[in-house]
């Protein structure tokens, strides 16, 4: 037995785990929650919690927590930074992929009619 895509354990055949594929209806689908949801509420919550720090902070100043506070605040801002770019970069993967997938298909598509078969000789 082969290990398959997923962690299990069983027979690596084509066609056989039809959890593995995806459409390119399922991948568009995708990047557009990404990009209608995802990345939007991300940033609405990132905003959110940017000002509620930046008021805190203020109601510190002058005390060590202000200091710290504004350490959170900067570690919080790169990792929201870090998470949009995954965002983008995960949409932009779903619709390279689906393109990439139609192109292929169409490409040994068209090899495929293109070969000249023995059987035509016939």
């Amino acid at each position: 037995m082969g290990a398959r895509m997923n962690g299990g354990l069983g027979p690596s055949t084509p066609g056989g785990d039809q959890d593995f594929a995806s459409s390119p209806a399922e991948k568009k689908a995708a990047s557009i929650t990404i990009e209608t949801e995802l990345q939007p509420n991300t940033k609405k919550a990132s905003d959110h919690a940017d000002e509620a720090t930046r008021l805190l902070r203020k109601g510190f100043d002058g005390w060590e927590t202000a200091a710290g506070l504004k350490t959170v605040e900067e570690r919080w801002e790169q990792q929201v930074k870090n998470l949009m770019a995954r965002l983008e970069s995960e949409k932009n993967a779903l619709r390279g992929a689906s393109g990439i997938f139609v192109r292929t298909d169409i490409g040994v598509g068209d090899d495929v009619s293109a070969s000249a078969s023995k059987l035509n000789d016939f």
